[in-house]
């Protein structure tokens, strides 16, 4: 059974980094110290308020990703909260050191948004999809790494991601993703959401994977699988507790993300129940593959990550129980 903030059927499908917009936009008006970086990533973005109303409050570093977020952590420094945007190939790519550096050792209020996030971007193929920046994020103690799933998400983990008082990093997909939530959806970093309820296994998704798993729930209740749904929009930190309940109750999980499962979601869940709940797991995710150029529908069916694909993952691991 779908929770009360989860929309009967899928609603409107936005861009997450437009939702991230209405909600910059509603904080800039507020938070007079908010900045707005860019590194070869168009600053129009930023909307026709900052250009007109505060172009001051905009800075373009160019082709210069590693200036971008040692930029960002100088005005962090100098008590202005600034949101860095580029693509997050490069983000982790060319500017890993400097996050690491600059601004997780000294856990400087920095929030760098990861633009295009994950292996679903169609546009550009293998060499700018990004497999690993789960895997490389969570590792970098003091980070808090965030995964929305639609655009009412989004909005709200934009407003989280400005209240915390230290650095973030947030994950935003390239494709117009279905809404799922109404704008009465809990949300607290760190604590999962519980879509659907169930007890024979649990589905534990992130990001833009999320309406897929929803389906695959819809698929199996269909042939009598009454399966749990846990949104995992904070990957870091991790809410083991929802992981270790789910394990416990339902016996069975499958991790479902947009991103490799060597050190991803899909590693994360596997460590927490190696220590403490073993039980049947399945990675639903990018399998040691580089991304390529195809339809998000096309690279789905390829890549594994179908809803189809997801209920199957479910019924290996009950098999397993």
């Amino acid at each position: 059974m779908k929770r009360s903030y989860v929309m009967e059927s899928p609603g409107e499908a936005k861009a997450m980094y437009q939702a991230y917009h209405e909600a910059m936009l509603e904080l800039v008006k507020k938070d007079g110290n908010i900045v707005l970086l860019y590194g070869d990533f168009p600053r129009g973005a930023a909307g026709e308020f900052m250009e007109k109303e505060c172009p001051d409050r905009i800075y373009d570093v160019g082709i210069a990703e590693a200036n971008l977020i040692t930029t960002a952590a100088g005005l962090a420094a100098g008590g202005k909260l600034p949101f860095t945007h580029c693509h997050s190939i490069f983000a982790v790519g060319r500017a890993y050191n400097q996050i690491r550096q600059n601004v997780a050792f000294d856990k400087l209020n920095v929030k760098i948004v990861l633009c295009n996030s994950g292996m679903l971007w169609p546009f550009m193929g293998g060499s700018h999809q990004i497999i690993e920046e789960i895997a490389a994020l969570r590792v970098i103690p003091n980070l808090v790494l965030i995964s929305p799933a639609d655009q009412v998400e989004t909005r709200k983990a934009t407003r989280a991601a400005a209240e915390f008082p230290g650095p973030v990093a947030l994950r935003l997909a390239n494709p117009p993703v279905p809404t799922i939530y109404t704008e009465q959806l809990p949300y607290e970093l760190g604590k999962a959401v519980t879509v659907v309820d169930g007890e024979d296994a649990t589905i534990i998704a992130t990001g833009i994977m999320l309406a897929d798993s929803l389906t695959a729930t819809e698929l199996l209740a269909k042939e009598g699988i009454k399966a749990r749904l846990l949104d995992m929009h904070t990957l870091k930190p991790l809410d083991e507790a929802a992981v270790l309940k789910a394990a416990k109750e339902t016996g069975a999980l499958v991790t479902v993300e947009d991103s490799s499962i060597i050190g991803g979601l899909g590693g994360a869940v596997a460590e927490v129940i190696a220590e403490n709940s073993p039980v049947p797991l399945r990675r639903v995710g990018i399998r040691d593959r580089f991304g390529q150029s195809g339809t998000v529908d096309d690279l789905k069916k390829e890549y594994g990550l179908t809803a189809q694909d997801i209920a199957q993952a479910v019924k290996e691991a009950l098999k397993k129980k």
